[in-house]
């Protein structure tokens, strides 16, 4: 009986990518899947999902079941229905290990974002256990707090991984998904840099919502005037910097 070996599959599908010419990222805007999408399936690290299947064998030149199988089948070696069934199964088994992959990715995001919300809430009563009014805390860094934990919260726990095909194969630089949004001027959204975008945004506002109250204390009790002088702008830098990463993300990957 046949079996589906990752690595045998991804050896071949190198194999017949490079005999059409294709480059991973041609053969991944074929497919409206990402690069980093057929790399992996090529390194054996994950399957397609079944319904790229026939447009895959399609443009490789073979047939779905040489595909899975890893190699050319020739007339003597037709397979019959069981074996066939098999392969199509372990396929499925795999798209779903993929997808449980999937949720434990989001499930350790979700450790990392709990743990910023308890450190930033220490870092609170820590400054509060140092003289620091509740109104002065509120009117300092509540608003960047605020806004790097809820949108966090957002890119790690809620965003999808992947974006709907129509935005492969236009340019679109805005990003709806309830009350978020995301625009981004001269950044075109697609599935080769949206992971990348999704990834900086994640770290960078993780980052910030641990960091501010940091720099907070350090400014304010070093320089109480910088604060008081420049507090408007340290609150938009807060509030901002996270897209700097976000756009040169989107513009590598591209």
């Amino acid at each position: 009986m046949y079996e589906i070996d990752n690595e045998k599959f991804g050896v071949f599908l190198a194999q017949l990518r490079k005999q059409k010419g294709f480059t991973q990222k041609e053969l991944a805007q074929k497919l409206f899947v990402s690069d980093k999408a057929v790399s992996k399936w090529e390194r054996g690290l994950s399957m397609p999902d079944i319904a790229l299947l026939s447009p895959l064998a399609n443009l490789l030149g073979v047939t779905i079941t040489e595909l899975l199988s890893g190699q050319y089948i020739s007339e003597p070696q037709q397979m019959n229905m069981q074996e066939v069934e098999s392969l199509v199964s372990g396929t499925l088994k795999l798209s779903a290990e993929e997808e449980q992959q999937c949720r434990q990715r989001r499930k350790r995001r979700g450790i990392i974002y709990l743990a910023c919300v308890i450190i930033v809430f220490l870092e609170c009563a820590l400054l509060h256990a140092l003289g620091y009014s509740l109104d002065q805390l509120t009117d300092n860094i509540l608003t960047v707090e605020i806004l790097s934990l809820l949108f966090g919260g957002w890119l790690c726990l809620f965003a999808k991984e992947t974006l709907p095909s129509y935005y492969d194969k236009n340019k679109i630089n805005f990003y709806s998904d309830g009350i978020f949004r995301i625009n981004i001027v001269g950044i075109h959204f697609n599935n080769s840099n949206w992971p990348h975008i999704l990834h900086a945004g994640r770290l960078w506002l993780m980052v910030v919502s641990v960091v501010f109250p940091l720099i907070y204390l350090t400014v304010n009790w070093s320089f109480p005037v910088v604060w008081s002088s420049g507090k408007l702008y340290f609150t938009l830098f807060g509030c901002s910097c996270f897209l700097i990463p976000m756009i040169v993300a989107g513009k590598r990957y591209e």
